[in-house]
């Protein structure tokens, strides 16, 4: 496909959907604000974003709003089948120096990834860059939750070999249940709760909060990440009390708000 900026070409090396209902975690607790921190409006219909490097091997991240055309781009690339994704001019919202993930791979005959200067874009920015690995906040502590979700088997063996013990008593996991059970009564901003398919008649939930992130399974576990708690993952009790419903009437009161993959 062709720059915005400068006219040359994007070598694409791959794509992720940013839209209310499926969006790089990394980017925020929230579809709004995974937006504002790539400078784009929080457009219902969302964005695509497109990664790869121009002829001189610099990183760039260009924002479309043709959302179905990376879709398919997507799903036929996991489905190991080639699609050349050539987005129209017209739809490029923004070209960004930089990319907000991490790759490992490269496009074959051109200079090693590097990121343009500073400015390169036309907005000043500093390129993008994947976050730091070494220390924990709000963004690894969203990646962990993912992973989490990824790895759903081995963290629910996990939790049956040890008893399915729950930190019932703890504060921070109290809060986050009490502002997760808010969501289900006073709808929180775009891609808080998102919700997608996991087999038979499940769901997989991961919700997002002030310091916090979800992810459970209906009709299975829950587990909760916490700002104050690095690298811990704390058990959701299966069992409510007198201010917090039972695990089960939670995840069904998060499902039926969260944003669904189209």
């Amino acid at each position: 496909m062709s720059d915005e900026e400068d006219g040359g070409s994007l070598y694409v090396l791959t794509a992720v959907l940013l839209t209310p209902a499926q969006f790089p975690s990394i980017l925020g607790d929230d579809f709004p604000e995974a937006c504002s921190l790539l400078g784009v409006p929080s457009a219902a219909p969302g964005y695509g974003l497109v990664l790869g490097q121009d002829e001189e091997g610099a990183r760039w991240t260009v924002v479309v709003d043709d959302v179905s055309l990376v879709a398919m781009a997507i799903a036929s690339w996991d489905c190991g089948m080639e699609y050349d994704l050539s987005p129209d001019e017209r739809s490029i919202v923004v070209s960004l120096a930089g990319w907000p993930l991490e790759l490992s791979v490269a496009a074959p005959g051109i200079p090693e990834p590097h990121d343009p200067e500073q400015g390169a874009d036309g907005t000043g920015r500093v390129p993008l860059a994947p976050p730091s690995a070494e220390a924990w906040g709000a963004v690894q502590r969203r990646m962990g939750a993912d992973q989490i979700a990824r790895e759903w088997t081995d963290w629910s063996e996990r939790v049956a070999a040890d008893g399915g013990a729950a930190a019932a008593a703890h504060a921070g996991l109290a809060r986050a249940l009490k502002e997760a059970l808010g969501y289900t009564q006073s709808p929180p901003p775009p891609g808080r709760v998102r919700s997608s398919f996991a087999g038979d008649d499940a769901r997989t939930l991961r919700v997002d909060g002030p310091g916090w992130s979800l992810v459970a399974r209906t009709g299975g576990a829950a587990f909760v990440l916490l700002d104050e708690e690095p690298g811990e993952v704390l058990t959701v009790p299966q069992e409510g009390d007198g201010e917090l419903p039972g695990l089960a009437e939670l995840l069904a009161g998060l499902d039926r708000i969260a944003a669904r993959p189209a």
